[in-house]
């Protein structure tokens, strides 16, 4: 499967899609990029005088690269006859810098286990000058998808 398979395959509409380049993915871990626009709608309010990218935004994006875009592929080598998708369950996430609209951001996931059904991967994200702008740990669940 090539990393545009797995993008194709993510299950995100275009307005919540935080992955711009899968750069590299194997068995451990997967590294991948992707630039915030600036006409983002989350940057009218967030904050008004310095907008900045919100947390949950920085996290969900990790959570796409490092845990969902990992999983589809880990899930293409099991053979099952389900529908099954990855889910977020967990974070602990550690912010250190800012993240300002038009900025291009790395993150870099390393599998930690994929074992019952659970994916945990140490995840970090990098801005364009190679700081580290947050890290922590996401771990998901297989899911069954209901009604294919």
């Amino acid at each position: 499967m090539t990393t545009q398979e797995i993008i194709d395959k993510l299950p995100y509409g275009k307005s919540f899609l935080f992955v711009d380049e899968l750069l590299h993915i194997d068995e451990n871990g997967a590294k991948g990029t992707y630039t915030y626009a600036k006409d983002l709608p989350f940057y009218e309010s967030h904050f008004k005088s310095y907008p900045v990218t919100p947390a949950v935004i920085l996290t969900e994006t990790m959570a796409q690269i490092g845990l969902v875009c990992l999983g589809i592929y880990l899930l293409e080598n099991i053979e099952t006859d389900q529908n099954i998708s990855i889910a977020m369950t967990s974070n602990a996430i550690d912010f250190l810098k800012p993240v300002v609209p038009g900025e291009k951001v790395t993150i870099t996931s390393e599998k930690v286990y994929f074992r019952f059904n659970k994916l945990s991967c140490k995840v970090k994200m990098e801005n364009a000058a190679g700081e580290m702008v947050c890290k922590g740990n996401i771990s998901g669940m297989l899911i069954s998808k209901e009604n294919g």
